[in-house]
């Protein structure tokens, strides 16, 4: 017996991926064992991409999204702003994969469709920055000079390596800057290297060593980290702990929120879920329970 009616399996034609034909010839065989009528469409521009989500959005059961983080970060900008929206399935097809990380998905493909079509539909939440959606995270700082530091030819050679490299390449050059965040009716002001604003639990494929990241609690965690020395990194690591008293830390920061907004000084570069299009000023807030989205179980 099928568990969907009708699905939609959604892919970025120029994601510069070579192996999509093996791709699908992994996975449609397994899919097609839970879904009675699936299409497939392969686009070829984001905005081509945005009129297909908002096409199909009413029309099918289930969205299928092939592809990496920034494939699944353009549909859900295209479909989080719609009355009507379908379950969400990733395939992960990218470098990171990150989100479906967090859902418990496998990063073998051939394992990930039998993961959907054996997982169970949870609901999960969304950021909202200014005009704009997010999964995984919002972040300024040391994580956007990471992004840009990322060379081309390492990322397609290396994969998650070249991200690793590049964290490597843009820690001694890190550069503090201006913060003014007002949280909750409560104004935080200083110094940082980055802010973090996370829903999912993975960044660059590492999961991050905080232990109350959900991204089913109605609730964001914001993240400062005011120095890239071995001082902060001692006290994320401590975040593991359940028991942790975070007003103890001296370099770290953390908060949790359901909205805030942040002011820098110098205006900083913002990454969403990995792709770099805004700025700051910005005002972010949560959308708890926005999505349905299938997880391994």
């Amino acid at each position: 017996m099928y568990q969907y009616e009708t699905a939609l399996l959604i892919y970025n034609g120029n994601a510069g991926h070579a192996d999509t034909e093996q791709k699908l010839a992994q996975t449609l065989p397994i899919l097609s064992l839970a879904i009675k009528a699936l299409t497939i469409i392969q686009t070829e521009t984001i905005e081509d991409l945005n009129e297909i989500c908002v096409e199909w959005a009413a029309k099918v059961e289930l969205f299928i999204i092939l592809g990496g983080d920034g494939t699944v970060h353009a549909c859900v900008n295209a479909l989080a702003a719609l009355q009507t929206r379908p379950t969400l399935a990733i395939l992960p097809g990218g470098t990171s994969n990150d989100f479906s990380r967090t859902l418990g998905i496998p990063q073998q493909l051939r394992a990930a469709a039998e993961a959907i079509r054996d997982g169970e539909e949870i609901a999960v939440d969304a950021g909202k920055a200014d005009s704009h959606y997010f999964l995984n995270f919002w972040g300024i700082g040391l994580v956007t000079d990471t992004s840009q530091n990322v060379d081309p030819e390492q990322k397609q050679s290396l994969g998650v390596l070249s991200y690793m490299m590049s964290t490597l390449k843009t820690l001694g050059s890190a550069e503090p800057f201006l913060y003014k965040m007002t949280i909750e009716g409560k104004t935080y002001e200083g110094e940082a290297v980055l802010v973090f604003v996370l829903n999912g639990r993975f960044i660059g494929t590492r999961e991050l060593p905080m232990s109350t990241l959900s991204a089913r609690d109605g609730k964001l965690n914001v993240l400062i980290v005011k120095r890239s020395n071995l001082a902060s990194f001692r006290e994320l690591m401590a975040m593991k702990n359940p028991a942790t008293n975070d007003d103890t830390f001296e370099e770290v920061e953390h908060y949790h929120a359901t909205a805030l907004t942040i002011t820098t000084s110098p205006k900083k570069e913002v990454d969403m879920d990995g792709e770099l299009y805004q700025t700051t000023p910005s005002d972010i807030s949560i959308l708890p329970h926005h999505f349905r989205m299938i997880r391994s179980v």
